[in-house]
């Protein structure tokens, strides 16, 4: 898609879908994390793929995504279908932690899905949880804190049999200051993924650049190094490879299209978002049922 072609969309339920698209490379959907909604890409993956020429669009699911996760996915199903066909070619998608999750759910239980996905990209993805939600969730919670509990009905479905599918690349990117996903101090934690027939890259920030300072967060809205890796996986065939990462990637501290001088008054707007969805949301005792096709 030419940049001009950039600003031709039209909204189909709570997707902007590229009214057109002639790029070897497909769309991008971008998938926002528990708490937040598409918006919070605005000033980050919004600036920085239109730089690159590349289509994108975003879907933001119920409740901020506070709410039951399989309904979300529902979501996902929807976008990946209608940005697929409205671009005649497949889907890449980056998603920040849940957002990097949950299309997982669509993959496996709409296999229709599967064949309009190229690369599934988590940044600081909630693939098996975390630790932290069990202390959270201990006096109630938001019913998507409860199904990204360690050991959560959700989280067992969801990763049961294979985690991959055939012809999609998968790149997990964690980092060990990981506050919110935990643990994630190796390929071994929550974010990686092991089984299925996917091409799959588990990486650690810290692999790449061991002083690395990313956390939850940045991990997925405005880390230089994620972005690098992110950007590497869609435009290469397979997942991310470190090993293709430009030799002063390490000194990047913020991805591009960022503005440095707006970035507090972002990263606020942000913290608020999720500081009010965390309080206010109602809570529930327990998680939700699982859905009768996932049991």
């Amino acid at each position: 898609m030419t940049r001009s072609l950039l600003a031709l969309l039209v909204l189909v339920g709570s997707v902007l879908v590229p009214a057109t698209a002639s790029a070897a490379d497909g769309p991008v959907l971008l998938v926002p994390g528990t708490t937040l909604t598409a918006e919070v890409f605005d000033w980050n993956y919004v600036p920085a793929l239109t730089a690159e020429g590349r289509p994108f669009c975003t879907v933001t699911p119920p409740d901020n995504g506070m709410a039951d996760i399989q309904v979300a996915a529902e979501y996902v199903v929807h976008a990946i279908r209608a940005v697929s066909a409205k671009a005649g070619h497949k889907v890449d998608i980056i998603g920040h932690s849940q957002g990097g999750m949950v299309p997982r759910w669509a993959l496996k239980y709409w296999p229709d899905t599967r064949a309009d996905v190229d690369d599934l990209v988590g940044l600081a993805p909630s693939n098996h949880g975390t630790v932290v939600a069990q202390a959270v969730c201990l006096p109630g919670c938001a019913p998507a804190f409860w199904q990204q509990r360690t050991g959560a009905a959700f989280l067992t479905a969801l990763n049961s049999g294979a985690e991959t599918w055939a012809g999609i690349d998968y790149t997990n990117v964690y980092t060990i200051l990981d506050e919110v996903v935990a643990p994630n101090l190796d390929d071994n934690g929550s974010s990686s993924l092991h089984t299925g027939q996917g091409r799959i890259s588990n990486i650690g920030l810290q692999e790449v650049c061991p002083a690395h300072v990313a956390d939850h967060l940045t991990t997925g809205t405005s880390d230089g190094v994620a972005y690098a890796l992110a950007l590497d996986a869609i435009t290469h065939d397979g997942p991310a490879d470190p090993a293709r990462l430009p030799a002063d990637v390490c000194a990047r501290l913020l991805m591009p299209g960022i503005d440095p001088l707006h970035l507090a008054l972002d990263e606020a707007a942000m913290a608020t978002t999720i500081a009010t969805q965390v309080a206010l949301y109602p809570h529930v005792a327990a998680e939700p049922e699982l859905a009768a096709y996932a049991r």
